[in-house]
């Protein structure tokens, strides 16, 4: 059997030492980040969804920046603009839309 298989579930250390520790301190500076990147952005949001110790984030941006490009581009937009955070991050879900007319 391969290692770490059938050993039940896998879980996520916290390291509350970390810049994005708090989850409120996190999700305020990433969108602070988001903001100054994404100055168009209609809505931005950021949630902790590591419970709180800043080691994944949930981000859903709206911009019109991202029209005409395809999701892929977007995503690489949102992961160069969040390139230092992420380098302190386990994981990342990012979520991009243009806005309704």
């Amino acid at each position: 059997m391969a290692a770490g298989l059938g050993r039940g579930p896998l879980f996520l250390r916290c390291r509350s030492w970390r810049s994005l520790s708090s989850g409120s301190e996190g999700e305020s500076r990433l969108t602070r980040v988001l903001r100054e990147r994404f100055p168009r952005a209609s809505s931005i949001k950021v949630v902790d969804i590591s419970g709180g110790c800043g080691a994944m984030y949930e981000i859903h941006i709206e911009s019109e920046e991202f029209r005409e490009k395809r999701t892929v581009q977007q995503h690489q937009m949102v992961n160069q603009a969040l390139s230092e955070e992420i380098k302190h991050m386990h994981g990342l879900r990012i979520f991009t839309s243009i806005p309704k007319p």
